[in-house]
């Protein structure tokens, strides 16, 4: 059975994103970005749901054609790439680097995927996330907290009918006062 794991940057108040999708408080230092990019090295498999998936394959498939791409955000567009991903949305009808498209119920496809046997998921979107929090399907939690309030945004966690409650697996810090915390779901 397989592992699902959501990890993202979050601002110390609890947002993914600021007002306006604003991403500018959220820009990583070399170290944090290298995490980042062998976490996607070594993920099994990826879930996103439309929006985020719509912003990472509008820049990371062509990074290395842009001026000022440095080896490392190659890397990561080579892994990011490579990576399998399934991307859950009602309103696209294709999708291309590796990745295939689920238009049916999303519960019902992580489920599935969720018995297989295999390597880590990651599921990556706030929304997305919050359909497989409310169905209790995240096994693990990666939150890489910056030291900004943005009061308001995207959410990183959502409203849930039952608490659900955690283990502290790991603490990490990385420069800028940014901290990495991973808890594992009790069961």
């Amino acid at each position: 059975m397989r592992k699902l794991t959501f990890a993202m940057n979050v601002s110390l108040d609890g947002y993914v994103t600021a007002p306006g999708d604003d991403l500018g408080w959220s820009v990583p230092s070399d170290e944090l970005f290298q995490f980042w990019s062998d976490r996607v090295g070594s993920t099994e498999l990826s879930l996103y749901g439309r929006r985020l998936w719509t912003d990472m394959s509008s820049h990371w498939p062509t990074v290395e054609e842009q001026p000022g791409a440095t080896a490392q955000h190659v890397e990561f567009s080579r892994r990011w790439k490579a990576m399998p991903k399934v991307v859950f949305s009602s309103t696209l009808s294709s999708v291309d680097w590796n990745a295939r498209l689920v238009t049916g119920d999303a519960v019902t496809e992580i489920t599935r995927l969720k018995a297989e046997d295999g390597g880590r998921m990651d599921i990556a979107g706030a929304t997305l996330a919050a359909t497989a929090m409310r169905a209790r399907l995240i096994d693990e939690y990666v939150l890489v907290t910056a030291p900004v309030l943005v009061g308001g945004g995207k959410p990183f966690f959502t409203a849930l009918d039952n608490w659900v409650d955690l283990t502290l697996v790991e603490t990490r810090t990385f420069p800028d006062g940014v901290l990495l915390t991973r808890y594992e779901t009790k069961r």
